[in-house]
């Protein structure tokens, strides 16, 4: 299946309740899909073109504060647009599911493949000291399987997860297992906004604090989930690292190019490893920083101009050299490349 496609097939196997989107490339194809298949016939999930992406988020905003599995995709400049209901939904601590199927920029760019929007998704791109949670698929099969991952995370901690995507994983065609079809359930939070439909007491959602001791309060016990969520839920994958003396790192799609750049480099007898987040945020630092006490210097690779290499290098602490490769704008780098960075920039540089 097409990798847009995959995504929108397990959010109705997931047993998602509602998406609510706006049609942008390269992602469009994942609203397209949910339209033609009619969900509302196989689960009842509801299905809609908001008249925005401002409109969509906040919807989206809407359902989650009804205990609802919500969800929402887009491609960054429509992402950005959400930005100010995500920190909403992250202030009330709502559960849903966002979707970035990353495209070049800054600006309108171009519709090819980046992961120029590290920064707005790990870092919080809206207003506030808030964090999603960040998965980075590498293949179909891991979009559909986070899907299923992302709404489980997202009602464990009550929080908003991001699946982030890109042109690449989102436009390409791979075999996939899809998971069984999952039932919707009948929300039963005691936080969730559920009206006179229950005998439970009234519930009332916002991120409003007009009182600076309240609304510190608030923050305190995010910044408590965000340390719970760091310590348990880091997801990554190694690859030939027991013997590293140099090692890549890369997410996403561009990890896919940087194995084949690591399996050159071991034909040419240069032991390099690969470490891949999977989790962009929580992000293995412990991991990093164990490493840097093995390799001589680290390669970041992203298709940006240096994003993720910033919390590799907080990650080491100082412990060995971290450089950073990148191509932008939507260009995709090689596995020569990339090859040829890592023997000008770390071990000849």
């Amino acid at each position: 299946m097409k990798g847009n496609e995959a995504l929108a097939e397990a959010a109705i196997r997931a047993g998602a309740d509602a998406y609510f989107g706006y049609p942008i490339t390269p992602q469009s194809e994942v609203i397209e899909y949910l339209m033609a298949n009619k969900p509302e016939d196989r689960t009842g999930m509801v299905v809609l073109q908001a008249e925005s992406e401002i409109a969509a988020i906040n919807m989206v905003y809407g359902a989650a504060g009804c205990g609802k599995k919500a969800m929402t995709s887009s491609s960054s400049p429509g992402m950005s647009l959400k930005q100010e209901g995500i920190s909403y939904i992250a202030g009330a601590e709502l559960p849903c599911l966002l979707v970035n199927v990353v495209r070049g920029g800054p600006g309108l760019g171009t519709i090819q493949p980046s992961q120029s929007d590290y920064f707005q998704s790990v870092k919080g791109g809206g207003h506030g000291d808030y964090k999603l949670i960040v998965l980075a698929p590498a293949t179909v099969q891991e979009s559909v399987d986070y899907v299923k991952l992302g709404f489980e995370l997202a009602f464990k901690y009550r929080n908003p997860v991001m699946i982030q995507s890109d042109g690449i994983i989102g436009q390409m065609m791979e075999k996939v297992e899809l998971f069984e079809q999952m039932p919707r359930v009948e929300p039963n939070y005691e936080w969730a906004t559920l009206g006179k439909k229950t005998d439970q007491p009234a519930t009332f959602i916002t991120s409003l604090q007009l009182q600076a001791e309240e609304q510190e309060k608030v923050n305190h016990r995010l910044q408590a989930k965000y340390r719970e969520i760091e310590k348990n839920e880091v997801m990554f994958e190694k690859i030939n690292c027991d013997d590293a003396e140099y090692l890549f790192t890369a997410f996403g799609s561009c990890a896919r190019i940087t194995r084949k750049a690591m399996e050159m480099a071991r034909a040419k007898g240069i032991k390099v490893g690969l470490l891949r987040p999977q989790t962009l945020y929580p992000f293995p630092v412990d991991e990093f920083n164990k490493l840097a006490d093995q390799v001589k210097g680290i390669l970041c690779v992203e298709m940006n101009a240096g994003q993720m290499v910033e919390d590799v290098r907080l990650s080491v602490n100082g412990k060995t050299r971290v450089e950073h490769f990148g191509r932008y704008g939507g260009m995709i780098p090689n596995p020569d490349e990339i090859l040829n960075a890592l023997e000008q920039k770390i071990i000849g540089g």
